[in-house]
């Protein structure tokens, strides 16, 4: 028997794990490869089990995204209401899809589970603000501002 703590998400001892990985983000803004893989030797756990437990926390990134991150609703309201029309406005626009950065890094674009505006579908959030009733059309003054 291991005299090693045993924790959720595969832990064992990785004291620190969470605000070593948290701190990572606050200074990179992401978690790179080589920054989990220091983290990981830092603590004494194996590459895979760092690697899960920050793939599992949405506050913890493990690639890198725009200063503005765009979130479109991909649930069933929103898609009933042609949120593939926003995406692909949003494509035209800035020349990128779902999972993507912009080159300049000014945009990432996600395709999320439901943002609570099933009422203003298709929806969006660009950060923390939502964009409702959303028109393929309408989608390049929303991003201009930005």
């Amino acid at each position: 028997m291991s005299d090693k703590k045993q924790t959720n998400h595969g832990e064992e001892s990785g004291a620190g794990l969470l605000p070593k990985l948290k701190s990572q983000v606050e200074q990179k803004d992401y978690l790179s490869r080589e920054a989990v893989a220091g983290i990981a030797a830092q603590v004494g756990l194996p590459l895979n089990s760092v690697y899960g437990v920050a793939s599992f926390y949405a506050y913890l990134p493990v690639s890198r995204v725009g200063k503005n991150v765009i979130k479109v609703c991909n649930c069933l309201p929103c898609e009933m209401k042609q949120s593939s029309g926003v995406v692909e406005g949003i494509k035209r626009e800035i020349g990128i899809g779902p999972g993507q950065t912009t080159p300049d890094g000014k945009f990432t674009l996600e395709m999320v589970g439901c943002i609570g505006a099933c009422d203003q579908a298709p929806a969006m959030m660009i950060n923390d603000k939502l964009y409702g009733d959303l028109t393929a059309e309408g989608i390049a003054g929303i991003l201009k501002s930005y």
